[in-house]
Order: C-alpha cells, then structure tokens, then sequence
C-alpha cells in the first residue's frame, strides 16, 4: 500500500503495523465485512419472501399447497443449521452440474456416479474451470444466499402464520359484510394488520441471521471468520510479517462487530415497532395512547 513497505525487515513500530494492516490479504478481510452486511441484506427480504410464501401455502383451501406449505415449515425447522447447510449446498451444485451434464453431454459413456465421486463433463462444470475468479465467487455466494433464505425462510413462515392468525376475525369479517372479496380483504386487511404481531418474531430472526452469518465458512466462502483464522495464526519467518498467534485479537474485534450491529438493529427494530403499533389496538399501541394523554 505504501512505498516504505517494499521490504518489511526493515520496518518497525507504527511502521510495520500499518504495512501489515494494509497487505492484499488485509484488504481481503476488510471486504469480508462488505460480504457479510451484502447476505443480511439480500437474504433478510429473499427469505421473508420464502416465508411469506409458505404462510401462504400453509392458509390456502388447496389441500395439497396446504400440505406443502406445513411440510416445508416443518422439515427445514426440524434440520439442525449445520446438517442442512452442508447437505444443500452439496446436494444443489451436484443437481445443476447433473441437469448440466445430461443436457450438453448426452453421449457421456460413464456413469456420473463413480463409487465416492461425481464425475460430469467438463462441459456441465458449473462454474466452468475457465471461469473468472469473480464468477466462482459470485456462485458461491449465491448459493449461500439461497441456503440461508430457505432456512430462515422456514421460520419466517411460521412467524406469518401466527400473525396472519392473530389478526381478529372480526376485522374479516367486517371487510367482507362491506362488500370486499377474500383477496381484497386478505391484501387491504390482514396484510397490514399481521406486521405488528409478526415483528417481534422476525426481530427475533434477524438477530439468529447475524450471527449464523459465520456459517459462510463452512460454505467456502471467504468471510470474515475465515479471515480471522487465516491472518491471526501464527506466522513464522518464512511470511513477509511473521507474528505470534493473534486469533485472540482478531476474534475480539469479530466480537465487537457484532455487538455494534445487533445494538444498531435494536435501535433500528424498536423504532419500527413503535411505528407500527402507532394507533392499534395492541399492548404497544395502547402505551403510545397513554403516553400521550
């Protein structure tokens, strides 16, 4: 980063630490943070949408979308995170690389199945082995990101489906004796109405979401968690800054990242609810009445 860095036996003091904060792989970890605030920001609405979806499916009159939609509540809260991240992303790469393989490589005279290993032409590779870094990247990061969305989309559902049943009939009621269809009443009445009584739950997931965004590292991809462990080992004379083992000090500065984010989102969360329950006729809205009077 700096000229005076060119030879780091040389440097010492503030010198040296400000060459070694700035190398390429410093820098790699400072853009892990980006990595990490890109997911929540992606995959918090990807997985209310998934949530959303299925609170629906679970409500529906359909008998076989009603099944579905309890089914996927069910078998994806009923997986430990782990076992669910590691089978899924291995089980969805596997599945395009395979519809990849029958399409570009239907004359292929082996078996994709090889005892222990799965084996598909060059072709289906996906990404392709010529494929730029940023390619590979960007494939596991979205695979991450649907992997986390299917997850938490899972409880997001459960949550909606509280909500969307804590809303009073009576308010059902009273839109449908004023002429309104059940899907004009569902989208005008309950819609609106469910987010007060689900926010407390999806606050609740949001705050699970920040801290299972380590899981990206047993993903492969290079988080901020992988960087810590990465720069904070040891590192002997055979490095450019050899240094005793730091793990200790790069995790606490993990630590701190991630008490200032859940602190911010407190902040962020109540302000929200407050806006909400303005006016309703729940405990919160109830407080804002008596406050003002």
């Amino acid at each position: 980063m700096f000229s005076f860095c060119a030879d780091p036996e040389t440097l010492s003091g503030l010198t040296w630490v400000s060459c070694y904060l700035t190398t390429g792989k410093h820098m790699g970890f400072y853009a892990s943070f980006g990595t990490v605030m890109l997911l929540l920001l992606v995959t918090a609405p990807t997985a209310l949408l998934f949530g959303f979806g299925g609170a629906m499916a679970a409500r529906s009159v359909v008998a076989p979308i009603r099944w579905f939609g309890k089914s996927y509540t069910s078998i994806v809260r009923g997986v430990p995170d782990i076992a669910f991240f590691l089978f899924f992303v291995i089980a969805l790469d596997q599945g395009i690389e395979w519809m990849r393989h029958k399409v570009k490589c239907p004359d292929w005279p082996e078996a994709v199945r090889q005892g222990n290993d799965f084996v598909v032409c060059s072709e289906a590779k996906m990404p392709l082995s010529s494929s730029a870094q940023w390619v590979h990247e960007i494939y596991g990061f979205s695979l991450a990101v649907l992997t986390f969305a299917i997850v938490f989309g899972a409880f997001a559902a459960n949550v909606l489906f509280g909500a969307m049943r804590a809303v009073p009939r009576a308010q059902i009621e009273t839109a449908e004796a004023y002429g309104m269809s059940r899907r004009q009443a569902f989208w005008r009445i309950l819609v609106p109405q469910m987010w007060v009584y689900a926010l407390p739950g999806l606050s609740n997931l949001w705050m699970i979401l920040i801290k299972a965004t380590p899981l990206l590292f047993l993903l492969g991809v290079e988080d901020i968690v992988y960087w810590a462990r990465e720069l904070g080992g040891l590192k002997t004379n055979a490095f450019a800054y050899p240094h005793p083992d730091w793990r200790l000090w790069y995790f606490l500065g993990l630590l701190v990242f991630y008490l200032v984010l859940t602190r911010v989102s407190e902040i962020a969360l109540a302000r929200m609810m407050t806006k909400l329950t303005h006016g309703q006729a729940t405990t919160g809205g109830e407080a804002q009445r008596k406050a003002a009077a």
